[in-house]
């Protein structure tokens, strides 16, 4: 038989369990709520180009969908000429997917991902945050996060 001291540590022991639950239950939820916070469309800093970020699976990517100059001199549009690999020179720049992998860490930060930049031709781990619901920070790097540079994007189109 139960003793009334061994029923209030069981039922000190059960509640104190419901708080943990009730705890890293809504704390998931509001990590997930922000999962797909970055879906839309973003302008560069520079102004130059617009990046789709969509969802495939459990990863984001991005695709560049506007260019503010999308032609050549030559008048013809834009193509990747400054890709290390000679076979990939002529993919034209608009529908370039520039962002891949990226997985959603919770807090509005996404990282594991990779970041390609056509106008020098190189690719670089990244990193995105969202500081606010339209503003996003982009840092690309070299080996560690310290060795890089952070682009801040503003949101153009919300999740279409």
């Amino acid at each position: 038989m139960l003793t009334m001291e061994m029923k209030k540590w069981q039922l000190f022991t059960w509640t104190a369990v419901a708080i943990v639950c009730c705890y890293l239950f809504l704390n998931t939820y509001a990590n997930d709520k922000y999962a797909d916070a970055i879906i839309g469309v973003w302008k560069t800093g520079s102004g130059k180009g617009m990046v789709r970020i969509y969802k495939e699976g459990n990863k984001y990517y991005g695709k560049i969908v506007w260019l503010k100059e999308p032609n050549d001199e030559n008048g013809k549009p834009k193509v990747d000429k400054n890709n290390s690999d000679e076979s990939l020179r002529n993919r034209p720049l608009l529908g370039l997917v520039n962002l891949r992998d990226f997985v959603y860490k919770g807090n509005k930060v996404w990282e594991d991902g990779r970041i390609y930049d056509p106008e020098n031709g190189n690719d670089y781990s990244c990193e995105m945050k969202l500081t606010d619901e339209n503003t996003l920070e982009v840092r690309g790097y070299i080996g560690v996060s310290l060795f890089g540079r952070t682009d801040i994007w503003k949101r153009q189109v919300k999740k279409d």
